[in-house]
């Protein structure tokens, strides 16, 4: 059997990053960037106040309390050039610019909240509530590199620095598509021998989690041609395509029957448990990556977190490698069958983990209240409690 890191060597061999694009901002959320963006301008570009209150000399309050005559109100986004002499206070609002002569301010709530002369209760200390030109960013700054993930405080650094387009690799378009005649969509009433599909639903919510952008085509029956009908379809919109179900050595398996003879889609044994049928290649004019699960729900998705979330990091543009791992003691014995890598489900909490009971590859139940799984090499069938184990966080 094909080990699991070399299984994950040749996708990752396979799959390229996105070609940049450029987008506004509104369509930039969850890209990465594809370009270092520098400030064209100080920020703050300008000298203003952090708060409410009056803008003063520090030394005409130094020996507060003190009276002063009020001579004008200053706004945020007030354009008039300001100033203001010796004994005299502005009173300023949050955001608007420190008139030229004042070198504090004095918060409102240290002052009687006078508006034509102003009782200040305290003394301010020279730069008091100002908000310095520049201390955020100096001009020709970079503010966020190549490579950054885009997120709610990244699109407010580029939408602050006065970019209203940026370039990025955009978030993969996947499509996802289960089989087996025995599908049902949740909503339906069941038949003899029919399930509710899950698979879709769950694979479309984890390609979401990793920064793709997902179209569930629902299930397809066991008819290989009905199959290929439904993929050509679909691949006008795909980056990439994952499949579940329909890879096995048994009859009734329309991917492997539909694929395998276009040459460009290789099924093998992964020595893995769960998940052990699994296909690779790519489809369609444009070299299409298609992801074939196997169809039992746990073994989809232990599938997709092993090889199509780390594809979908490189299509994006992010450092490529095996998922994050982190060191804990299992709470349990554990046990594993020889040759093969193990993925219990588990509970990871702090430095301890304890597997869930349920470790079926049918038991979509158990991997629910999972939050982690539990690595056992290939070469280990067993592990007593209180060992130290690798464990990859979901």
């Amino acid at each position: 059997m094909k080990s699991v890191d070399r299984h994950l060597t040749d996708i990752l061999a396979t799959v390229q990053p996105l070609a940049p694009l450029e987008v506004d901002l509104e369509r930039a959320h969850g890209t990465v960037l594809a370009e270092d963006v520098a400030s064209p301008v100080a920020l703050p570009p300008f000298d203003n106040s952090a708060m409410d209150g009056y803008a003063v000399r520090a030394a005409d309050v130094a020996g507060a309390p003190v009276v002063l005559p009020v001579i004008e109100d200053v706004a945020a986004g007030d354009s008039e050039l300001r100033a203001m002499g010796p004994g005299m206070v502005t009173r300023i609002m949050t955001g608007a610019p420190v008139p030229a002569g004042a070198d504090a301010v004095v918060p409102v709530e240290w002052t009687d909240g006078g508006t034509v002369r102003v009782t200040v209760h305290r003394p301010a200390p020279a730069g008091n509530a100002i908000r310095r030109s520049g201390e955020d960013v100096h001009a020709g700054e970079i503010v966020l590199r190549e490579g950054s993930v885009i997120g709610p405080a990244q699109l407010g650094i580029l939408a602050g620095v006065g970019r209203r387009r940026v370039l990025v690799r955009p978030r993969p378009r996947v499509v996802v598509i289960s089989t087996g005649a025995e599908l049902a969509e949740p909503g339906t009433s069941l038949g003899h021998g029919q399930i509710w599909e899950s698979n879709s639903f769950m694979l479309a919510a984890a390609v979401q989690e990793a920064g793709g952008e997902v179209f569930r085509a629902g299930a397809v029956t066991d008819d290989p041609q009905r199959f290929l009908s439904t993929l050509e379809a679909q691949l006008v919109r795909a980056d990439a395509v994952i499949t579940s179900g329909g890879v096995s050595m048994g009859a009734y398996e329309p991917v492997k029957e539909a694929l395998a003879p276009l040459g460009k889609v290789v099924f093998e044994k992964v020595a893995m448990q769960p998940g052990m049928p699994q296909g690779f290649g790519v489809v369609g004019d444009d070299d299409v990556p298609i992801f074939t699960l196997p169809g039992n729900p746990v073994s989809s998705f232990v599938s997709f977190v092993l090889f199509v979330e780390p594809a979908l990091r490189k299509m994006r543009g992010l450092p490529e490698g095996p998922p994050r791992t982190v060191r804990a003691t299992t709470t349990a014995y554990l046990r594993s069958p020889a040759g093969k890598r193990s993925y219990l489900r588990a509970v990871l909490s702090g430095d301890t983990v304890a597997p869930v009971v349920g470790q079926g590859s049918h038991q979509l139940a158990a991997l629910a209240s999972a939050n982690s799984l539990v690595v056992v090499p290939e070469e280990v069938t067993e592990l007593p409690e209180g060992a130290e184990v690798e464990v990859i966080p979901l």
